[in-house]
């Protein structure tokens, strides 16, 4: 659209996880083919094929979890990260996306020409490459969070953090650390201890851990999810169940006090004659203040012989063993860091710039923030999925939403003849202020350690309504856009206005 007379615009698409597979499906499926998908990995899959760890799978029914347009033949409610990493395949091979994809490829940065209409990209490797639309599909939990701890380096054994899991290591009769009790490390010490001669799991905050209730679906269940209405009858049913939910996240609703009185009994039946682990599962904060966990045997794990629970922070690290906030060392064969992510981290991986040679960085700072969590103004033709605010019970559902969204701005463009969409300043910052207003109200603000909340203390990740909400908001948020047309004369005028507006915002 920019250089030649083509008649749809190139898209170059960053990650070839859930989101970047969404994009290309709906942009395949409305007709628009002229995309490239870049990964840095070897393969697809995202999250999927870095968390490799033992007992990695989702903790949400598979069945939502999946795509809507994608039925697929599952055998249990959860599957596996190595039944998720091969339905992502599947979808590859059936709309044909393979000859699309570059593995080994990482984009370095984006650059928008504000003249032409378009991004000069610019790989690790020193590729040059120009795309008309750019579309950020990288993740929200693709940064690992690496601890800092004094003596970390000296460590002689093995240590890895989760989604760098080094399978080369046996550890069979090992002391194994495993640092964390989010929903990785609850997956990792059920999966090990069997094997391990003595799993230590250190705990700096507990979390509320509920069963996941996984099990085998019944040949009539996978019989009535293999028709088109079964399935979607099914997700219908789900995703109303989770709607109803979002009540546990108004801390005086009668959802909060009844959840939070049925982990109470489920943890005291599980820690019955263990009065010390009743205790450390009792969190001082409100239910959904932090991610819950959804596990069926972290808890009965606590209870074997050689699990060992030390409900302190680690705070340094010696050759041999760990260090807790109390001073206490504990032995250690094999480290395993189960520390999380940086969801507050977006756009970490590229640098990107806008218009008037803003940096995404520079317009964010500690707080980023975006329209839906996908538009920034002054960025022309780049689309984030799963960006700032938009994290639901289900990223799928989200990415599908955003992935729709995206494909009719990128059909405006081409049924408008124009060559460049942004969203108005005015639509984006109203709309953060609701946002702002909206999770000032949630538990998400209660006294707990949680990922959501970047240096400044702003929620920056997590969406704060219900699903249904976003369905809306994704149809009719295009009104908030507007398009132009790249020409000589009116881009050097437009360029000059943003200049003068990144002044003002200086001498503030």
């Amino acid at each position: 659209m920019t250089t030649t007379q083509a008649t749809t615009p190139t898209v170059a698409i960053i990650g070839a996880g859930l989101g970047g597979i969404a994009a290309a499906v709906n942009l395949k499926r409305a007709g628009i083919e002229s995309f490239t998908i870049f990964e840095q990995s070897a393969g697809p899959g995202g999250t999927w094929w870095d968390n490799t760890y033992p007992g990695a799978e989702c903790d949400i029914d598979i069945l939502f979890y999946s795509y809507s347009f994608q039925p697929h033949d599952w055998t249990r409610t959860h599957a596996s990260q190595r039944e998720i990493q091969a339905y992502v395949q599947t979808v590859i091979d059936r709309f044909e996306l393979a000859p699309r994809m570059r593995y080994n490829t990482r984009i370095a940065e984006a650059i928008w020409d504000d003249q032409q209409h378009a991004y000069d990209i610019k790989t690790a490797g020193g590729e040059a490459l120009r795309f008309d639309v750019v579309i950020s599909a990288v993740g929200l939990l693709n940064v690992p969070r690496y601890p800092d701890w004094p003596g970390l380096e000296t460590f002689r054994g093995p240590k890895f953090h989760t989604a760098r899991w080094e399978h080369q290591h046996d550890l069979s009769g090992k002391t194994v650390a495993v640092v964390g009790t989010g929903s990785t490390a609850a997956q990792v010490v059920p999966a090990i201890a069997p094997v391990a001669g003595r799993v230590t799991m250190f705990s700096r905050e507990p979390a509320y851990v509920m069963p996941k209730n996984e099990r085998d679906l019944t040949p009539a269940e996978r019989e009535r999810f293999g028709s088109r209405w079964g399935r979607r009858l099914a997700r219908a049913k789900f995703f109303l169940n989770i709607e109803r939910g979002m009540a546990v996240r108004d801390p005086k609703s009668e959802r909060q006090r009844a959840t939070v009185a049925r982990y109470n009994r489920y943890k005291d039946t599980v820690f019955a004659e263990r009065p010390e682990l009743r205790e450390w599962a009792s969190p001082a904060y409100p239910f959904a203040c932090k991610r819950p966990v959804g596990s069926t045997d972290l808890y009965p794990s606590l209870l074997r012989e050689n699990v060992q629970l030390v409900p302190r922070a680690v705070t340094s690290v010696t050759e041999t063993g760990v260090v807790d906030s109390d001073g206490i060392e504990h032995p250690a064969d094999v480290l395993v860091m189960a520390t999380g992510f940086q969801p507050w981290n977006f756009l970490a991986n590229f640098n990107l710039v806008g218009r008037a040679g803003r940096t995404i960085g520079g317009v964010w700072g500690d707080e980023p923030e975006a329209f839906l969590g996908i538009q920034v103004a002054g960025f022309p033709n780049f689309f984030i999925m799963y960006g700032p605010n938009t994290n639901y019970m289900s990223v799928t559902f989200m990415l599908e939403r955003q992935a729709e969204y995206i494909t009719r701005a990128v059909k405006r463009l081409i049924r408008a003849k124009a060559t460049a969409i942004d969203v108005r300043r005015g639509v984006m910052d109203f709309y953060n202020r609701r946002v702002t207003i909206a999770l000032s109200k949630k538990t998400l603000e209660g006294d707990c350690s949680n990922y959501y909340h970047s240096a400044s203390g702003k929620n920056v990740v997590t969406w704060p309504w219900w699903g249904s909400i976003y369905v809306l908001l994704t149809f009719i948020g295009g009104l908030g856009c507007y398009t132009r047309r790249a020409t000589a004369e009116r881009a050097p005028r437009h360029l000059e206005r943003e200049r003068s507006h990144v002044r003002r915002a200086q001498s503030v």
